[in-house]
This record gives C-alpha cells, structure tokens and sequence, in this order.
C-alpha cells in the first residue's frame, strides 16, 4: 500500500507512519518544516515538504498523485491561535481532499475530535473560546469533504489523546461517551480502517473493551 499522510510529524501521524513503514508499505509524509524530514526518514516514511497553508491544489495532487489513500493528521496545535485553526484544521482538510480528489485517490481518512457535535450548538459555556474554533474549524472540514462522491471518506473522532501504552482495545462507534485513547490505539485504529476499506464513516474513539480488528470489523 502506498498511503500519504499530512501532518506526518505529529504524534499520531508518526506512529501510524511507523506501523506501516513495518510492514513494507511506502509511506509519503507531508511536512511543512523541513527540519522534521530526519525524523521521518528515521521513521521509515518518505518526507515530502510541502505547506498546505499555501501550497495549491495542484501542487499536493501531484504529492500524493499514485497513492492508496491519503491521511489527514495534521492540526495547528496548541497555543496557535484562532486564525490557524481555520487555515490548518479546516482549510488543510479541504485542501487535501481537492487534491486528492485531482489526483485520483478516493480512500480519504480525517482524523477529527470527539466534541465537533457541540459546535453544531454554537459555543458551550465555559468552553476555552480558541478550542471552540478549532471544534467549528474541524467541523466545517468535516461537512464539506464527508458528503464528496469523488472521495471514500471515513471520519474518525478521537477522546483525549493520551501518551500512554496502547492496549489494543477499543470502542470505535458513532455518539460514544467522551473518554480517553492512548495515541497507539489511535494510530492502531486507522491502520485497521485503511485495511478495511470502510467508506462513509463518522465514528467516535476512546479505550474500551473490544479488540481492534473486531471493532473495524464491526462497523457497516
């Protein structure tokens, strides 16, 4: 398998990275700061850099042009700001399913963040004001690349990510309660779900009781 993943240095993005590069996949890793190529070379994956902040449609359909799939991990991180939350965790995700859709690669995976359905609401009292946008930003990403016929997109709502050892088990289903997930299950999870193939998915994340593959296995 041949899987372009963008946001290739975050902490999830490299795990996921890692897992397939084990296994013989070819991995491309989209960065846009040229410094974080050692890393991913380290990590078996192929660092392409590239600003999806600015770079054109053509020039990531020409990235990730003969891949299997394409990942979105990327976000503007902590302590970023509002604007960025529009430019990276919205405008990125759009970016990335334009050109993967130029480019003739269906398979799109979005990793989102549990909580999204509350920016339906509006802003929740007491919510942090900046986490409120990255919650709408990663939304709107969500509504507009969801419903694409160009793409097979499957959403992926993580709880609280966490740094602790992976467990292998999960609860991988759609209007979940908030919880926890250690990253490793995370990446875990999208692994299996590029193996299954699954399409139109919108589903939560957080630890549980069921194994992985039959988690992935059991969505429809």
């Amino acid at each position: 398998m041949r899987v372009a993943i963008a946001g290739a240095h975050g902490q999830v993005a490299r795990r996921l990275g890692r897992l397939l590069a084990a296994r013989g996949d070819t991995v491309l890793g989209l960065v846009r700061n040229p410094d974080h190529a050692a890393d991913l070379e380290a990590d078996g994956v192929s660092p392409v850099v590239l600003d999806l902040e600015s770079a054109s449609v053509d020039e990531v359909a020409d990235a990730v042009r003969g891949s299997d799939a394409v990942v979105f991990a990327a976000g503007a991180g902590p302590g970023s700001g509002e604007a960025r939350k529009h430019t990276v965790d919205h405008g990125a995700a759009v970016l990335l399913a334009d050109a993967a859709e130029r480019a003739g690669v269906r398979p799109y995976l979005l990793v989102s963040s549990m909580g999204v359905e509350q920016a339906r609401q509006g802003t929740p009292q007491g919510m942090d004001p900046v986490f409120a946008v990255y919650l709408q930003a990663k939304l709107r990403a969500e509504d507009v690349i969801l419903p694409r016929p160009g793409l097979d997109t499957v959403i992926v709502r993580p709880g609280r990510l966490t740094d602790d050892p992976g467990t292998g088990r999960v609860t991988l289903a759609h209007g979940v309660e908030y919880g926890e997930v250690p990253r490793d299950d995370v990446a875990a999870v999208l692994l299996a779900l590029l193996d299954a193939g699954k399409t139109d998915e919108v589903v939560e994340l957080v630890s549980g009781e069921t194994p992985i593959a039959d988690a992935v296995a059991a969505l429809p």
